[in-house]
């Protein structure tokens, strides 16, 4: 059970990126982007004529919930980032990217009011920086570098 858990090799972890401050906003700007469109593209057939689909739960535009999916991913995908800059993080892109396009895709298919909104912000913000404690604690860097070393 364990080792179905446990990372199967290096390829599993990415590289510690302590590169230049450009590289890392492209980053965080690329998987926001993919995340909010993955997460409208999938809420689509919520958004459209009836008879595309269902109709949509709640009359209203869009875009303030596709701007507000966009700030929480690049918060959440900023903080995976620069904790995956320091230390070894497991999945760092596809955790900010599921976040925020489940996100996005609850929030367009649904339309929740704005305190309902702000808890699944504080949930996916919330998870995000478990996710990055859980890469800092002390026994886990040990762990990762040794399951990171090429040849071991």
């Amino acid at each position: 059970m364990i080792e179905l858990a446990a990372p199967s090799g290096p390829d599993d972890y990415e590289d510690l990126r302590p590169g230049p401050l450009w590289r890392h906003a492209v980053w965080v700007t690329g998987f926001t982007i993919l995340a909010v469109g993955l997460g409208w593209a999938t809420a689509l057939y919520r958004i459209g004529p009836d008879e595309y689909g269902l109709p949509s739960a709640a009359p209203g535009s869009v875009w303030p919930y596709l701007a507000a999916w966009t700030a929480i991913g690049l918060v959440a995908a900023a903080a995976l980032r620069a904790t995956a800059a320091r230390v070894p993080v497991y999945a760092p892109g596809r955790t900010a990217a599921v976040l925020t396009m489940l996100g996005t895709r609850l929030s367009l298919g649904w339309r929740p009011e704005a305190p309902l909104l702000a808890a699944m912000a504080a949930a996916a913000l919330t998870a995000a920086a478990i996710w990055c404690a859980l890469a800092l604690r002390p026994g886990s860097r040990r762990n990762h570098s040794e399951d990171v070393t090429p040849g071991s």
